[in-house]
């Protein structure tokens, strides 16, 4: 596990409240956990919460990050009086930053405002275009939310405040790659972005137990052609330009440094979760009885950080790795992938092999290629976008010695349209 003064709080100030009813969302039937609370955190707590998180952290800049259910149901006063709390007790020298993600239904001009003014970086749900987007992420009553959401994301346009957008990869948008893409990058703007895999168990606890998925789940090789059709085309058009968190994941893991993101880690634990009550669990997945550490009323946050419940939690990500794994080409950079989707059987029977194993093995060998070049170039003081001039290149040599593509076959330089839409219209 990361070092005791090096961790992450996911903060839930409304708990699993929410006001939209996203039919994969695995947090919602968190309610049930706190049948007779108001979920609201208090001021009080609002306050001690601050003070131990910033004094636990021995780095020169520290994020708060606001999550939910939806976290702008607290209301814009409470994130008022949360910056209040952060320069009260800041350290000399220390920068505060803060994300918050929703789902940009509730968003105002007063909103927008006071995230620029405090600089707040918003990440935003969206799903792709309205169809895909409406397949799932609809309010509490069944009403579709994309034309919602488009209207926040047009505040946060207007007003400059910066933002991302996090995607959920399902059954309605999987076999849809590029149009997501396409859609985020050229019709919202987006230039970082997340594609973040739905794998939701069928059962009805709400937590991470059994070896079943609901029909909304991404199959495994479906997530990973997902993958490997959007890098393809951003390896030919928008490196440097779009960011793409699993590419800068994968990056990172070619150059031999750390992946910084938790799921691709060796090990866990660093990233823990913050009810509105004050308690303090394992993990964002992990909000069940089971991985409850503590509460921070009771326990001060650093104490819980760095116990021997939590530690063994994030040593086990390593250390539960079936030979499989151990054997990978790609667990470099997999490690193993999140302990939450680490419910089925290796090819030889041992249990503890990721759900997702299939996709992210086909996707990290296929770019294994791109990586090394561009890990080459940031080792000799080149920018990585050159492997765009070198793929057009290498493209318009094949082409050359290629005979000419039919008007409907794919056009050869791998964007999936056909040649006449494609470079065919120049000829």
């Amino acid at each position: 596990m990361a070092s005791t003064h090096n961790f992450h709080v996911m903060t839930k100030p409304r708990g699993a409240i929410c006001n939209l009813d996203c039919q994969y969302c695995y947090f919602l039937s968190k309610e049930r956990l706190y049948p007779d609370s108001d979920f609201r955190m208090s001021e009080t707590l609002l306050e001690a919460y601050t003070r131990q998180y910033i004094a636990a952290q021995d780095v020169s800049q520290v994020t708060f990050a606001w999550q939910g259910g939806e976290p702008t149901l607290m209301g814009l006063d409470f994130y008022r009086q949360a910056v209040g709390y952060q320069q009260k007790y800041r350290k000399t020298g220390m920068t505060i930053h803060n994300t918050l993600q929703t789902n940009a239904v509730t968003l105002t001009p007063e909103w927008c405002e006071f995230f620029k003014a405090h600089d707040f970086l918003i990440g935003v749900s969206l799903d792709g275009t309205q169809p895909l987007h409406d397949a799932y992420r609809v309010d509490k009553g069944g009403q579709p939310t994309f034309k919602r959401v488009m209207a926040g994301i047009d505040l946060l346009q207007k007003h400059g405040v910066a933002f991302n957008v996090l995607t959920t990869v399902h059954a309605a948008n999987v076999d849809h790659p590029l149009t997501v893409y396409r859609f985020l990058r050229d019709e919202i703007g987006a230039d970082f972005m997340q594609f973040i895999p739905i794998v939701e168990r069928d059962n009805l606890t709400g937590f991470q137990e059994g070896d079943r998925v609901t029909e909304r789940s991404v199959t495994a090789a479906g997530y990973g052609m997902f993958l490997i059709a959007i890098f393809d085309e951003w390896v030919r058009r928008d490196v440097g330009r779009v960011f793409v968190q699993i590419f800068d994941v994968a990056l990172a893991a070619w150059l031999g440094e750390s992946a910084g993101l938790c799921i691709f880690e060796e090990t866990c634990g660093t990233a823990l979760a913050l009810e509105h009550n004050g308690d303090v669990y394992s993990c964002d997945h992990y909000v069940e009885p089971r991985y409850k550490l503590g509460n921070i009323v009771d326990v001060p946050l650093e104490e819980i950080v760095i116990s021997d419940r939590q530690r063994a939690f994030g040593e086990t990500k390593r250390d539960s790795l079936p030979d499989y794994c151990l054997q990978c080409d790609v667990r470099f950079v997999c490690n193993g992938g999140c302990p939450k989707n680490r419910f089925i059987e290796t090819p030889d029977g041992a249990p503890g092999l990721n759900y997702l194993c299939a996709g992210y093995q086909a996707f990290f060998r296929h770019i294994d290629g791109a990586m090394r070049f561009m890990a080459r170039e940031i080792k000799g003081g080149r920018p990585p976008a050159s492997i765009m001039y070198h793929i057009a290149q290498a493209e318009k040599q094949r082409a050359a010695n290629s005979p000419k593509p039919r008007r409907n076959e794919p056009c050869p330089c791998g964007s999936g349209r056909k040649f006449k839409h494609c470079h065919g219209r120049r000829n």
